[in-house]
């Protein structure tokens, strides 16, 4: 049993038992991708404590993340919030948290490689430049399963192959280099909540929206 006869620091072990229960992680927006037992995939998850009111929008060959209705204004309170978050060209998936979804994408379409398009798109774009100077992040995997994972920050670029058969997320804070991961899910819809709220993510707090590309011969698109 505690006992302080003198009541001298009691409010701080009472403090310090609260924050250590309370420990969770905010990583902002994160992406996942790769191969599963079952196909390839890409997903996506805004986390956001500034701008929680936003949904994801799936399309034939895209997914977009837009303010809720009702809160369409916020798009001016900052350019960075409305975006297309997954683009499909041709078997290849292509994910990211910003503009640079498009300009990957159409780099790829234009016949450029994976790399040399994710790596000139991010370096050109750069990191936001809004009061946390937030990375830039993506992915892109392909229907064959290799995939490529990038980020640009303040004071560094990468962009990596994934050893086949693996998964790996990212993170615009916390964990900004890519690391493996368990991914269990067998279509889009079961990859789009894996990344919400399963397994290692359940651990990430403030979750919004989430989306996903899943596919072996043809990519199905999903959000929650």
């Amino acid at each position: 049993m505690f006992h302080n006869p003198n009541n001298k620091f009691y409010g701080l072990f009472i403090i310090i038992i609260k924050s250590k229960k309370g420990d969770d992680v905010y990583l902002g927006r994160i992406l996942a991708l790769g191969t599963t037992e079952t196909g390839n995939f890409v997903a996506y998850r805004v986390s956001s404590r500034s701008f929680p009111n936003r949904t994801a929008k799936t399309f034939e060959d895209r997914v977009s993340i837009v303010p809720t209705e009702g809160n369409e204004k916020d798009v001016f309170k900052n350019p960075y919030i409305a975006y297309n978050s997954i683009r499909i060209i041709e078997d290849k998936a292509v994910v990211s948290n910003g503009g640079h979804t498009d300009v990957i994408a159409d780099k790829i379409a234009s016949g450029m490689s994976i790399r040399d398009s994710m790596a000139l798109s991010l370096l050109s774009m750069d990191y936001e430049k809004d009061d946390f100077n937030t990375p830039r992040i993506a992915g892109v995997t392909t229907l064959s399963g290799d995939s490529y994972i990038g980020i640009v920050t303040h004071e560094d670029l990468i962009v990596e192959k994934l050893e086949k058969g693996t998964c790996a997320y990212i993170s615009t804070y916390e964990q900004i280099k890519p690391k493996t991961v368990k991914y269990d899910a067998n279509n889009a819809q079961e990859a789009a909540q894996y990344i919400m709220d399963q397994g290692k993510f359940s651990e990430f707090t403030n979750p919004v929206t989430s989306t996903a590309a899943f596919g072996t011969d043809k990519w199905n698109l999903s959000s929650i």
